[in-house]
């Protein structure tokens, strides 16, 4: 049986044969009938045209419905869907750039001031200090841009990324200044990648190789400054160039062995004064002395191990070398690294030792400044009860030199011997959310004469929770 929509497809078809045919038996008219029935038979035309387009409308919905997915699935089941590509937008002909980040705040209460600062960025507590304090902390906060698909030449193509937190101070001393948290630079650098060697050459503000960066401690409130930061993890970020070279690239099976080899610009505390600094005539950046260093990082299924070696010269007479040098003229700052993380099962973890000398631009030393010797290192373990949540609980420790920090008193050293810091947390994932429960225990021991010895300890509990986008 012929559906209905199609026998009257075929009727009006019929019927504009029909209308068109008319005007070839209208020629014998006269010619003032034919004009008025042409006027007819065009407005007929217009019609039947207006009725055959609405008629294919209603054939196309219904087609349309018939081949409609199913209704979807309850509620409930929404959560095992896949995510939606993050979105992307183009700001070069072949150039596309993404946005990534994080919404953070962490609320915190704290019954000693802590370096390097309160709230999310505390780490050990300051000598002497008294005083509880609580706060709501959103500094974490972080963007991204990430940049691709732009061609060099040859096999190489380019990208990069700028990133940026809200760590750089605040808007201000006044009464509304705390709420108003200022901007900062974290990270800007480009890519060179050739995808055939697997080579990649990065250029700019980047992480140098002692941080740990695919081994960073786990914590929502302690992400910008990490749970162990300069107690037991140490690394700053440089302006630099970076060669990471795959060892054995195309290799589908085994381990992933890759050489890191990097240079980054000379830092140091002074001397001068810190306005000095500010026009880059800082003591590590006299007479153009790089930091270098050099990683071997290797990768299985479950677990990464890297080794790292840093070495760099500070001539402590500064640019114009002039400046009074009391203790020596010249400090070698060497480093030597090695961690891993491993993850059997619901475990996770992660570990990292070092030890060094003359490293407070690296955030060794407990951030003092002279040919002092320190040496640490952290150890995090993490259970995943589900695979929402996780427990990790974590020791990180630094052990300064006494002689060495004594011998630099009021010369870059302000006393501090050694650190312990003790965390535990307990997070909760799903989806793009996290939420998290964590506690920080901080002991310092620290001198003030080279005779004496005070011991400082502080706690911070926090609540923290993440949107990622």
């Amino acid at each position: 049986m012929i559906p209905s929509h199609h026998r009257r497809v075929r009727a009006l078809a019929f019927g504009v044969a029909c209308a068109l045919g008319l005007p070839l038996a209208a020629q014998a008219q006269t010619t003032g009938a034919a004009n008025a029935r042409e006027q007819q038979l065009e407005q007929r035309v217009n019609q039947l045209e207006q009725e055959l387009a609405q008629l294919k409308s209603m054939i196309q919905a219904q087609q349309q419905q018939k081949a409609a997915p199913p209704p979807a699935a309850p509620a409930q089941n929404v959560a095992a869907a896949p995510a939606p590509a993050k979105p992307v937008f183009s700001s070069a002909p072949g150039v596309s750039v993404a946005l990534h980040g994080f919404i953070g705040a962490s609320a915190f209460s704290q019954n000693k001031s802590f370096a390097y600062g309160n709230g999310t960025n505390a780490e050990y507590p300051l000598s002497g200090s008294k005083g509880s304090l609580s706060g709501v902390d959103v500094r974490n906060t972080r963007f991204w841009l990430d940049f691709s698909g732009a061609r060099l030449a040859g096999d190489w193509v380019g990208g990069g990324r700028i990133e940026m937190d809200f760590f750089g101070g605040y808007n201000g001393t006044g009464a509304y200044s705390q709420q108003q948290p200022t901007p900062r630079l974290r990270q800007a650098y480009m890519d060179l990648t050739n995808p055939n060697t697997g080579s990649t050459v990065r250029i700019g503000q980047q992480w140098e190789l002692l941080f740990p960066l695919d081994n960073v401690t786990a914590s929502l409130s302690h992400i910008a400054f990490p749970l162990g930061f300069g107690t037991g993890m140490i690394g700053w970020r440089f302006p630099g160039i970076v060669w990471m070279q795959d060892l054995n690239h195309g290799s589908d099976s085994g381990i992933k062995w890759r050489l890191d080899l990097g240079a980054f610009e000379g830092s140091w505390n002074g001397p001068d004064g810190a306005v000095n600094n500010t026009n880059y005539l800082t003591a590590g950046n006299a007479g153009f002395r790089p930091q270098v260093e050099a990683r071997l990082h290797a990768q299985g299924k479950d677990w990464l191990a890297y080794a790292v070696a840093h070495y760099s010269r500070v001539d402590l007479r500064g640019v114009g070398g002039t400046a009074p040098t009391p203790v020596k003229s010249e400090v070698k700052s060497t480093a030597y690294e090695l961690g891993g993380q491993w993850k059997p099962g619901p475990w996770v973890f992660r570990a990292n030792a070092y030890t060094g000398r003359g490293i407070g631009q690296l955030f060794g030393d407990l951030s003092q400044f002279g040919d002092i010797k320190d040496t640490g290192g952290y150890l995090q373990a993490g259970y995943s009860f589900t695979p929402n949540w996780i427990l990790n609980a974590l020791y990180a420790t630094s052990k300064l030199n006494r002689n060495d920090v004594i011998r630099w008193m009021g010369h870059g050293s302000t006393g501090l011997l050694r650190s312990r810091q003790a965390g535990l947390n307990l997070e909760y994932a799903a989806g793009a959310y996290e939420l998290g429960v964590e506690w920080l225990y901080g002991k310092l021991d620290t001198t003030s004469n080279g005779t004496d010895r005070k011991t400082t300890s502080g706690n911070q509990v926090s609540l923290s929770g993440l949107y990622h986008f």
